[in-house]
């Protein structure tokens, strides 16, 4: 009995510290700046940020508003669908980017301003995700938490107070309350990564180990050959 309770505990206490999110944005980047975009978001949000079309919520109209967006963008759209959570439907759609750098202000992202440059021998991504102008009045009900999060290819050795510190090695992420956003606040964001990409930097390590571990057999090797024939001259 108590170990079945102590796992009910624990599992409660997980389920309070998971944040289901509004509207977020999570990018998987590469260092040469492509990637893909996870976008997903209940559809009036879409509508005052993104300004999409789709009026009501018939599925088949907002799924295809959305694809039509991201493809007048210069992206290639993997996914659209429309998933349901409390009662409450939410447009996801993924999509691959070729230039992180050629997302802001396309009909896709009017609610982006995203940079990725070397600097100083790195690479610092840095921007701000916040409501357009002009845009549709906000939802009546203006509830929760939005979020945008970056996979980062390479070590990260700075951030500008993302919310939760760099999580799992490479993970970044900033938040707000969706409420802020709507009244115009603006999330600015920000870090600082390594050039090489982890998988790079892995594969030369491993290289570089067995260069390392095949010259230390080359010089056993020699080592024992040698001393073989001081041996056998000695004998001789």
């Amino acid at each position: 009995m108590w170990p079945r309770l102590a796992a009910m505990v624990l599992l409660a206490a997980g389920l309070r510290g998971c944040v289901a999110y509004e509207y977020e944005h999570e990018f998987w980047l590469k260092v040469d700046g492509s990637g893909s975009v996870y976008v997903t978001g209940r559809p009036e949000l879409w509508r005052a940020f993104k300004g999409l079309q789709a009026q009501g919520d018939d599925a088949d109209a907002l799924r295809q508003a959305a694809r039509d967006l991201f493809e007048r963008s210069g992206l290639r759209v993997r996914k659209v669908t429309i998933t349901h959570r409390g009662g409450r439907a939410y447009l996801f759609l993924s999509a691959n980017f070729a230039d992180i750098n050629a997302l802001a202000g396309t009909p896709a992202f009017p609610d982006l301003q995203i940079a990725l440059r070397p600097q100083d021998g790195h690479l610092r991504m840095e921007g701000r995700w916040s409501r357009p102008p002009a845009r549709p009045g906000p939802p009546a009900d203006a509830f929760g938490v939005m979020a945008v999060r970056f996979h980062l290819p390479s070590k990260v050795y700075g951030h500008d107070n993302a919310a939760g510190g760099v999580e799992r090695g490479n993970i970044v992420g900033w938040k707000q309350e969706v409420a802020r956003a709507l009244a115009g606040d603006a999330l600015a964001f920000g870090a600082t990564i390594d050039s090489r990409s982890i998988l790079w930097s892995t594969v030369g390590l491993f290289a570089a180990a067995i260069v390392t571990g095949v010259g230390i057999i080359a010089v056993s090797l020699y080592l024992v050959l040698r001393r073989g024939r001081s041996t056998q001259q000695g004998m001789d």
